[in-house]
């Protein structure tokens, strides 16, 4: 399983992997992009093997040719592995990929796509070889599976998929309630990327009643950055203190407007904080009745709907109660399940000797 240290895929990819054992699959993690952390290595590795493979991300790199040893090194791991399967996390994966076994690409989010919700214009010329690298990773996968119905929606609004696209929803196992909660907004997220939507949050903050807490970081690995003025700004913070901020906060915000699944928002589920989040197909897909919505474009709607919430205690305990519930649907094991049966589908095509999802 492909994986890479700086996003949501990693989290995602460690709670899928923790879940397959009780469908008969073990893991071997590609790491791909910059070098996983001690700790992200040390998770790993009680979940299976992991290779870092210093091959660059598809986001990373300004051209298709920057990724043309991606395939080959990916290929000599499959076979010096055994594995039965290949599970990559991006289409742009499989371009290349001389194996013999079953390909199974889950698209967690693309350019393009994200292009299309963000920018709302055609994709650049110069950035057009994503939508031809993953067009071709699409059509080359033995399946392809997105993490929600509205995502699926988006690939087939900017591809040409040569079959059903598959919905797997991602999962996450800690339930994160119990702890007294405390007046303060949380959001988490890449603050540097646009479609996290940040300006919005923080131009709402001066009118919101509670202070706002945006964790994450101001600045990408390519050199964007964005400032956060108006809220209170602790950079990037490690998973458990983000999971801190998450069990102690009134409530959880989300302003993004490109977001396929919503790794933030559920975690805020699990703690049965109060969720308000931005009207966006996504979030209306898995939240519909469970959260706040707010128009992404208006900082004054984000920040009504927050008073909303922060001057009805019994709107908010009933909203964070919701959502708690609502989030029982979307676990590992569930996840794993999905995904096995897409394995097996796959694997029905040959006759592998061990089950083991690469």
């Amino acid at each position: 399983m492909t994986v890479d240290a700086v996003g949501g895929v990693w989290r995602y990819a460690m709670e899928l992997a923790r879940a397959l054992p009780a469908q008969g699959y073990r893991t071997v993690f590609a790491v791909l992009g910059p070098a996983p952390s001690a700790a992200q290595e040390q998770e790993a590795r009680r979940l299976g093997e992991l290779v870092w493979l210093d091959q660059p991300l598809d986001w990373m790199v300004d051209g298709p040719e920057r990724l043309s040893k991606l395939g080959p090194a990916l290929a000599a791991l499959a076979r010096e592995c055994d594995a039965a399967l290949v599970h990559l996390n991006a289409p742009s994966q499989v371009v290349g990929l001389d194996v013999t076994v079953p390909v199974v690409s889950v698209v967690h989010s693309c350019l393009p796509t994200w292009w299309r919700a963000v920018k709302g214009t055609p994709l650049p010329r110069e950035w057009q070889w994503h939508q031809r690298l993953n067009q071709a990773g699409m059509e080359a996968a033995d399946a392809v599976v997105v993490p929600t119905g509205s995502y699926a929606e988006a690939i087939e609004a900017c591809y040409d998929p040569p079959f059903r696209i598959e919905v797997a929803y991602n999962g996450i196992a800690a339930f994160l309630a119990g702890a007294p909660r405390e007046p303060f907004l949380f959001a988490a997220g890449r603050w540097w990327d646009e479609g996290k939507n940040g300006d919005v949050l923080s131009q709402a903050a001066p009118s919101i009643d509670w202070p706002v807490v945006m964790a994450g970081p101001l600045e990408s690995p390519t050199g964007q950055r964005r400032e956060l003025p108006d809220v209170r700004s602790p950079g990037a913070l490690g998973h458990d203190r983000v999971l801190d901020h998450v069990r102690r906060a009134g409530i959880v915000v989300s302003p993004s407007i490109y977001e396929p699944f919503g790794l933030a928002a559920l975690e805020g589920a699990r703690a049965g904080a109060a969720l308000l989040l931005a009207d966006i197909p996504t979030y209306r897909e898995l939240w519909k009745g469970a959260a706040l919505f707010f128009d992404p474009a208006d900082p004054a709607d984000l920040a009504a709907k927050a008073n909303l919430l922060i001057r009805d205690g019994a709107l908010r305990g009933a909203n964070g109660s919701l959502a708690l519930a609502r989030s029982r649907r979307f676990t590992p094991d569930r996840q794993a399940e999905a995904m096995a049966e897409i394995y097996s589908r796959c694997l029905a095509k040959t006759a592998p000797a061990a089950k083991e999802a690469f």
